[in-house]
This record gives structure tokens, sequence and C-alpha cells, in this order.
């Protein structure tokens, strides 16, 4: 992952100083330039925030003058990638007095670099009217711009701040992805997926009944199928059975399960866990299959918290076997502080554990 001086590093706001005070008519801009020298041991969204302050600061207090700035900016080729994402920012404070051209300039912004996070004030501060606007981008020629809606209205969305009144009640953010769950672009169809993935976190009932409306709707079905199913992933993996039914993987599939047949039973960290699995379609028909494996990692109080991992997802034909080997990793990571004790790995069948085998981690 990019460090945050690669993002917005000093040359970037130099940069963006420079064709700031183009468009201005001026000689410099005078804040931007001290930011540029002045960002070291800033984390990224630091770096955001003090830029944005910056540009706020160089830039026109009235918003006429201070959109006239930056359209004329807009117009210079070099006025693009990160250098732009503080100053969409910037356009998301002074933007909201005005609200709707306010909104207007992001989206002329957001093909430079995504505006997702400066829409969110707005939908916080008056979803209502900011959606009214927002609905009408979904029909835009630009994928960005549609991307934007959909992105921008995602109740959680990674490195922004959420939006309450949606996590709450995400209805009035689904004729946003009614309207995008089929665009001819794969960029805008993903974040269809995720944001029906952030809704599944808090209402699986209704992000279970959308993707059930959308593939009875008839349009292109692997396209619609392959939205689904990445939308539909926590559940997946959680095991909910009617997100698994809905896609076709029946809770009650007959199978025979072997294993987890644990081939490293004692290990440490920075090894790796081994197993083997086999799993056979003893039914009459084809078996469409969801193999999982869940560790149960031990915690410093001696109790476990399971984590899933996907395996594979296939077809198995009457009396067909899958085998396989699994080689999980337990290098050291900074999402995860691991503690000796007794471990536990799991086989899970479309969302049914089917067998499981302990193992032992020593982490000192």
């Amino acid at each position: 992952m990019p460090t945050a001086d690669e993002l917005l590093s000093a040359q970037t706001v130099s940069d963006l100083a420079r064709r700031l005070a183009d468009a201005a008519g001026r000689r410099t801009s005078p804040a931007l330039r001290a930011r540029a020298g002045a960002l070291d041991g800033l984390s990224y969204s630091a770096r955001v925030a003090a830029v944005r302050d910056a540009v706020l600061a160089d830039l026109p207090g009235d918003w006429p003058a201070f959109e006239a700035v930056v359209r004329t900016a807009l117009a210079d080729p070099g006025f693009e990638g990160w250098m732009t994402f503080p100053v969409n920012e910037a356009v998301a404070v002074r933007g909201l007095e005005v609200f709707e051209p306010g909104l207007a300039l992001l989206h002329d912004l957001t093909p430079r670099l995504t505006a997702e996070s400066a829409v969110r004030p707005f939908l916080r501060a008056d979803p209502a009217r900011a959606l009214a606007v927002v609905r009408g981008w979904t029909a835009d020629p630009d994928p960005h711009v549609r991307r934007l809606a959909c992105e921008g209205t995602r109740p959680r969305l990674p490195w922004a701040p959420q939006l309450p009144a949606f996590v709450a009640d995400p209805r009035p953010s689904l004729p946003v992805l009614d309207a995008l769950y089929g665009d001819e672009s794969p960029y805008v169809r993903r974040s269809v997926s995720n944001h029906l993935n952030d809704i599944s976190r808090d209402h699986p009932g209704l992000a279970v009944e959308t993707a059930a409306r959308w593939l009875g709707e008839g349009g292109e079905a692997s396209t619609t199928d392959r939205v689904v199913r990445h939308g539909l992933r926590t559940l997946i993996k959680a095991g909910r059975p009617e997100a698994l039914t809905l896609l076709g993987h029946s809770p009650d599939v007959p199978v025979t399960v072997a294993g987890p047949l644990v081939r490293t039973p004692r290990i440490a960290v920075g090894d790796h866990l081994v197993f083997d699995y086999a799993v056979t379609n003893t039914g009459s028909g084809p078996a469409e299959l969801v193999v999982d494996y869940v560790v149960h990692h031990a915690k410093a109080n001696g109790s476990r918290t399971p984590k899933v991992f996907k395996l594979t997802t296939r077809a198995l034909a009457p009396g067909e076997t899958l085998t396989g080997t699994k080689r999980h990793s337990f290098k050291p990571i900074t999402t995860r502080r691991y503690h000796s004790g007794e471990h536990l790995v799991q086989l899970q069948v479309n969302g049914r554990v089917r067998g499981e085998a302990g193992f032992s981690l020593d982490a000192s």
C-alpha cells in the first residue's frame, strides 16, 4: 500500500500550489507553499486535512470566486490525481453553504480523483436534499460520476466518516443501487457490490431481499450473479442460510467430509498450519458448494475468536470428490496478535461446520 508521502508528497502539494496560483491569477499560494514544507510525520488523513485548510486559506472566501478558481484549475490537464483530493475536501467545506452548486463542482472534480468522501458531509447534513442530486448522477455518461453516486452513499465507506442515517436505514440509497447494479462498467458494478456488502453487515435481510429482486429482474444473468455474490460475501462467509440458498448453495447439501486432517499439530508463529480435506457429493444430482475453513484463534484470556477463510467455490457431480491441502500462514501481521495455546480449525460447507481439529500455537 502506498505511503502517505507517496500519495500526498511535498512535491505534489507544491505542484498544487503552483496550479491554483495560476488559476487565481496570482504569483503564489502562500499557505500551500508553507504546508508543502511541513508534512513530515503526518498521516495521510492528517495531510489531507492540513492541505485542505491551506487551500481554504489561499482561495477566496466567497463561493462564486472560490468556484471560479477551481473551475479554471480544471481546465489544466495537469490538475489531476492526488493533488485534487484535498481540493475536493475544501469544496465539501465551502460548498456546503450553497449545497447544490457544491455538489455540482464535486461532480466535475471526481473524474480527476474520486470525490467519494467529499460528498458525505452533504449527505450527513441533509440526506434527502443530497440524494435528490446524487440519484441524477446514476445516468451520467461518465463512469466515474456514476461510481461516485454509489460509493459516496455507502453507509460504511472505508477511510471516510460513516453515514449514520444510512447505517440505521439504507433504504433511501437503494434507488442508486437499483440503477447501477447492471451498469456496463465493472468499476461501477464493483462499487454496487461493496455497497450491498455494507448494507448486509447491519441489515442482512434487506441485503438478501435486494439481491433476490435483482436476480429476478431478468438482466444479464452472469453479470448480476457476480454483483450479488460479491455483495453477499460477508453473509456467505458467515454461513447465513438465506444468502447461501439464494445463490444455490443449500446448507443441507448431501455431502460427506473428511477432515480437516491436520499435518502440523504443533506450530510456532511464522510457521504454516497444514491440513488436508476431502468433500464427496453423496447426492443424486450436482452439488453447488462453497467450501471455507474457520480458524479459531486463542485469545489472551483463553477464549477463542473465529475467522473465516475461503477455500473454494465449485460444483461436484454425483459421487465426485474434491480433495486438497491447505497451507495457512501464521506469519506475524499488524492486524492480528497471536497468543500461545490450543487453536481450532473447522471445515465449513455451504455455511455448515462439517469437521474440526485442534492444533497448538507457540507465540513466545
